[in-house]
């Protein structure tokens, strides 16, 4: 008894922290967020916390995803995110992985295209007045399937209204395209759009959220755009 004891003990000390490659002695971190590593956080931090991990992720160094599902015990009685996103459902974008994030440092709000309505602006909302980010991510990304819809005007079902949405950065770029057809045959025109409607649910977010815009003011919480290349895995943020 005394040695499994020693054991359990030995493994959650291993857990809640972990020595940086070339850092021993020097930089031992927390694993997983706790509410006093959230609370040190800026937002301009959060955001590099986000490059560094995209940059690990594309050179294939993960350092943190490695260990999240042995960070599930360790999260399992509170959760204390430093970001938040918005992203589209699109099985290829998926942050945890893209961000090399530990378990329990992101919220992800996930619909096709990466729009805003009254239901994921309360999440956001929830997600930094309640639950402490500090940062807020509109993910776009190359080829979107749902960007290509609104391109090309689909109608289907549901997706119809959700696809109308997207149209407001279909109609800005094509004010002044110059180069190809504008429909989801050409890539430059697809990814254009997406790019404006990134800006575009920015733009939203802040119209419509007076909570996030006073934390923003407050410089309490960012909110940026960002680009994922489903080809190369490499982020751009646009802000």
């Amino acid at each position: 008894m005394i040695c499994r004891s020693v054991f359990w003990t030995l493994l959650v000390v291993t857990l809640m922290f972990e020595v940086a490659p070339g850092q021993a002695g020097k930089d031992v971190r927390p694993v997983v967020q706790t509410k006093d590593s959230q609370a040190k956080m800026t937002p301009q931090q959060a955001l590099q916390r986000l490059k560094d991990g995209n940059a690990r992720f594309v050179s294939g160094n993960i350092r943190d995803h490695k260990n999240y599902r042995a960070e599930v015990p360790l999260t399992g009685k509170g959760q204390y995110p430093f970001a938040a996103f918005v992203s589209c459902i699109d099985s290829r974008v998926d942050v945890d992985n893209i961000f090399d994030l530990n378990n329990g440092d992101a919220f992800d709000a996930r619909v096709v295209g990466g729009i805003v309505d009254p239901d994921i602006l309360g999440s956001l909302e929830y997600a930094t007045e309640e639950a402490g980010a500090k940062l807020i991510v509109v993910l776009g990304h190359t080829h979107c399937g749902g960007i290509k819809g609104a391109c090309d005007d689909l109608k289907m079902g549901h997706l119809t209204g959700l696809l109308a949405k997207i149209r407001p950065a279909v109609e800005t770029v094509a004010k002044d395209w110059k180069d190809g057809e504008m429909n989801s045959k050409n890539d430059k025109f697809v990814e254009r759009v997406m790019v404006e409607n990134v800006k575009l649910v920015i733009q939203n977010i802040r119209e419509d959220s007076e909570i996030i815009r006073e934390l923003e003011k407050k410089s309490k919480v960012k909110v940026v755009g960002a680009a994922y290349d489903v080809e190369t895995g490499k982020v751009s943020f646009l802000n």
